[in-house]
């Protein structure tokens, strides 16, 4: 396992040294660097002056140096300025991290909690009353917008009923909020965008697990079992939904990174200072070193929770061996 796990870690620094380069690229193509937005500000700026600045933030060096340079800051710790907001990128970044946290957290294990449990009843209970309804309310989570839905709770919580804020992260006008307050106060802020993310998901984790109950259902073991009487909650829970974790928990992985890392029109839509908004705010503004360091987070997320899965298969069914 340990091996595995060490060649795992070598695969990712590849993948992430060979992903920041394409990055890196793609932003270097994108129109309005530094000085081109300085000279767009001032008008009597010189050509001399242009090229002392493009010499100044090395863009008038080649793709891969500038590269090289950006990599080479970034190992030692130096991620650089916000051009957006004036303060360096890894104290912008720190907080906007901890919000994406507290509402992936919460979204994906509140979706879990709930549509596990309904994909292995639907299953149980194939063609049953409550598998037509739950497999159309899954169908309808897949298909919604995940910005219709975004609109539609702030109309009906934040407009017509004034339960609830319409976007933001926390009451910036009142700084004396403390303790529990300042909880509660956060929490208030959290439920419309957790709602929203889950929601969205729900709707794939039960048709996942349903269908990977089914299969497992339908296999001979499973018969057997019940003609040696075993009860029917040890049939269910112990040898049916153990062996139909393996597919789930490739699906439930890789739903937790892109929900940490692509949140972005649940986050724009309420206006959440999460990590998704500052990727769309800073690929807007065209804030280089936020956009890139955000990317780099991103990546290295969806990354590390396959890697997490990998080792999860393991302990889901010991006959898979890493060595």
């Amino acid at each position: 396992m340990q091996s595995f796990i060490l060649r795992r870690f070598v695969q990712m620094t590849v993948v992430i040294l060979l992903l920041s380069f394409v990055c890196f690229c793609l932003m270097g193509l994108m129109p309005g660097d530094p000085v081109d937005i300085m000279i767009s500000s001032n008008p009597k700026i010189t050509s001399a002056d242009v090229e002392r600045l493009k010499t100044l933030y090395g863009l008038d060096q080649p793709i891969y140096v500038r590269y090289g340079n950006w990599l080479k800051d970034t190992l030692s710790g130096n991620l650089g300025h916000s051009r957006t907001y004036k303060i360096p990128t890894i104290d912008l970044i720190g907080p906007r991290l901890w919000n994406t946290f507290l509402l992936s957290m919460g979204s994906f294990f509140l979706a879990a909690f709930i549509a596990i449990p309904i994909g292995i009843y639907s299953a149980v209970k194939k063609g049953s009353k409550f598998d037509y309804v739950s497999n159309l309310l899954a169908f309808a989570g897949i298909s919604i917008p995940s910005f219709w839905l975004g609109i539609t709770l702030i109309i009906i919580f934040s407009v017509w009923l004034k339960w609830l804020p319409a976007g933001g992260t926390e009451t910036i006008s009142d700084s004396s909020i403390t303790g529990f307050s300042y909880f509660l106060d956060r929490l208030k802020y959290l439920i419309l965008p957790t709602l929203s993310l889950t929601a969205l998901q729900m709707g794939s984790f039960v048709r996942y697990t349903r269908s990977a109950m089914m299969e497992v259902l339908g296999q001979d073991y499973i018969r057997t079992a019940k003609a040696k009487g075993i009860l029917k909650f040890k049939i269910i829970f112990i040898h049916a939904f153990k062996n139909a974790l393996i597919p789930l928990i490739t699906v439930l992985s890789i739903s937790f990174s892109t929900i940490f890392s692509g949140a972005i029109i649940t986050e724009t839509i309420f206006a959440y200072q999460g990590i998704g908004k500052l990727v769309y705010d800073s690929i807007i503004a065209n804030d280089f070193n936020v956009a890139m360091i955000s990317f780099m987070i991103s990546i290295g997320m969806v990354l590390f929770m396959n890697l997490v899965a990998d080792i999860m298969y393991s302990f889901a069914d010991p006959r898979i061996s890493y060595k």
